[in-house]
């Protein structure tokens, strides 16, 4: 279960990070809101984890899957550019963030 909560703060972050650029772009209060929900729920279900998981594990694969989550996001909603020299790095981040699930 603990995996489990450590993706989905994965996730939230994407979302909460996807919300910074979202805010900077429209400054509307929907965006704040969805902002603020993402980075919260997301620290909430990091602290569910880390009470299983050991903090360096669970703090360094949910900063990959936040910072690979967010490079892909703004690759597909923000046309941002998308060359083998990125998609190689986003890989060796989740190749790592895998490499830690097994070795845990």
């Amino acid at each position: 279960m603990s995996w489990m909560y450590l993706v989905l703060a994965g996730i939230f972050e994407m979302i909460g990070v996807a919300m910074i650029n979202s805010l900077h772009k429209n400054r509307n209060w929907q965006s704040l809101l969805f902002m603020l929900a993402g980075f919260g729920l997301s620290f909430l279900f990091l602290a569910f984890a880390m009470g299983k998981l050991p903090m360096g594990t669970a703090y360094a694969i949910w900063t990959g899957i936040g910072a690979s989550g967010g490079a892909i996001l703004g690759m597909v909603l923000y046309g941002e550019p998308k060359d083998w020299k990125r998609l190689l790095f986003i890989t060796m981040v989740l190749g790592a963030a895998i490499g830690l699930k097994i070795v845990s």
